[in-house]
């Protein structure tokens, strides 16, 4: 779409965002597509309203730039949930079968310990997933 080899003429592209033109650029990386390779490039850059280069190159730096893994902290929240779910529940039925009502200290007991192990909890869970 760049060019007259790509396809359709320039045209149809949506414009491409001003903030990226102000950082210049003087390299050039080529890579190869086919017919096919190359339609699922236009058509993933249209979709998000992009040119396929600026849309290739949002792609390939969001690829090399390292980013956080979120799956870790994930896994220990919901790790930290189901205690937490399973220790109020805990604590409610003691609390009914002594006809107490449970105490906010409680509450606060089992969100302070599963906080503190969430990450341990999460670790653990991963590593047995691998193994």
């Amino acid at each position: 779409m760049s060019n007259t080899r790509t396809g359709p003429d320039a045209s149809s592209q949506a414009l491409p965002d001003p903030e990226v033109r102000t950082v210049p650029r003087d390299k050039v990386q080529a890579a190869r597509f086919s017919p096919q390779e190359l339609k699922e490039v236009e058509d993933a850059a249209r979709r998000d309203g992009k040119s396929p280069s600026t849309w290739l190159r949002d792609v390939a730096l969001q690829a090399a730039r390292p980013t956080p893994d979120t799956t870790e902290l994930l896994l220990a929240e919901v790790a930290a949930t189901r205690y937490m779910l399973l220790n109020l529940f805990l604590a409610s039925t003691k609390a009914s079968e002594e006809e107490k009502p449970m105490t906010s200290e409680t509450v606060l007991k089992i969100r302070e310990t599963a906080d503190s192990r969430k990450q341990q909890t999460a670790r653990k869970l991963l590593e047995d997933f691998a193994a």
